[in-house]
């Protein structure tokens, strides 16, 4: 079976990364028929005068999948978030992001192996801001309905069913939220009744942070709202080596976007010196998702066994490896489990 999905490459180092990976993928010989678009971020502005072009977004609506690298977000001023405008467009509700270390990482708690399904339309990050000029005050508005907190909650539990994890933890800040954390908090209680095989509790947002950083394996899977979701996979991920090395996934009834969640990293543009590695356990995470598991299998193995050897990394996980050395590796890898 041929798969179409979307290829979104992004700026700086995500052409390098994106490239690498659809190198492996063709290794692996599963069958993919890829739609790629450059012109997206800076490059749509330039091109489009927009940063998200409508035609990506059409390509990922009929394809139902695409692979995305990092595209560079605007710090103040210029365009909005393209992951953010996608998420939206495309009603991809559920991020999730699963932080493990790999083999030969030194992490500061060695075992931690966590799930973050973050609720991914709503909250402060739907953009609904006003500014008043002549008072000089900002408002931003939190956003939460009950569809949006049932759907992510409940999403939430069937993965922790599916993929048998042993605890689910609704992160909340429902002592002063009382409105739009308290309605996420009775939602998670209620829902917790209809799965009684999954042990579930909840945790205030900044006692939750501090026990992650001294008591992490004590938690397993973790439900919550947008911005608490942000910043706590990146925490997360910091657990477990950092941004590089951990996959992404933002689901919806009807598409997926499957992405490096580290950034651009300008500096390193087009040295080869990038890590594909994100990217690629995202791609283990889409083809599972495409119902290739057996092709996901063998791509995860070969990670793993680079990673366990240590001799062909790149240099941010400790070796002095190239983009291409990495990639070639992975592939070699590949070739010895057939």
């Amino acid at each position: 079976m041929v798969h179409q999905v979307t290829l979104i490459p992004g700026d700086g180092i995500g052409p390098e990364v994106a490239g690498a990976t659809v190198r492996v993928l063709e290794a692996t010989g599963v069958q993919i028929a890829w739609e790629r678009f450059d012109a997206v971020g800076y490059a749509g502005i330039e091109r489009y005068g927009t940063a998200l072009p409508e035609e990506v977004v059409d390509s990922i609506r009929r394809n139902g999948v695409a692979l995305k690298g990092p595209v560079t977000t605007p710090v103040k001023g210029g365009f909005r978030s393209v992951n953010v405008a996608l998420r939206q467009q495309l009603d991809l509700f559920a991020n999730v992001r699963p932080c493990k270390a790999l083999p030969g990482i030194k992490v500061p708690f060695p075992g931690v192996d966590l799930v973050i399904i973050r609720e991914n339309t709503e909250g402060l990050y739907r953009g609904i801001e006003f500014y008043d000029e002549r008072l000089q005050i900002a408002d931003s508005i939190a956003r939460v309905t009950l569809r949006g907190s049932s759907r992510i909650i409940r999403y939430a539990f069937e993965y922790a069913t599916l993929h048998r994890r042993r605890l689910l933890t609704l992160v909340h800040k429902a002592n002063i939220l009382k409105a739009t954390a308290g309605m996420f908090l009775a939602e998670g209680q209620r829902l917790a009744a209809a799965y009684p095989a999954i042990p579930f509790n909840d945790r205030i947002i900044d006692n939750f942070a501090m026990q992650l950083v001294l008591r992490p394996h004590d938690y397993d899977c973790i439900v919550t709202t947008n911005l608490f979701g942000d910043i706590l996979s990146d925490l997360c991920a910091g657990l477990v080596g950092g941004l590089g090395t951990v996959p992404g996934a933002n689901i919806g009834e009807k598409a997926a976007i499957f992405e490096a969640v580290h950034g651009s990293a300008p500096d390193i543009a087009g040295k080869n010196l990038a890590n594909p590695t994100a990217l690629l356990q995202s791609a283990v995470m889409m083809l599972r998702h495409l119902d290739e598991a057996t092709v996901a299998g063998r791509l995860e193995r070969a990670i793993l066994a680079v990673y366990r050897e240590r001799t062909v990394l790149t240099r941010d996980v400790g070796g002095t490896a190239s983009t291409d050395e990495f990639t070639h590796n992975i592939i070699a890898h590949l070739g010895a489990q057939q």
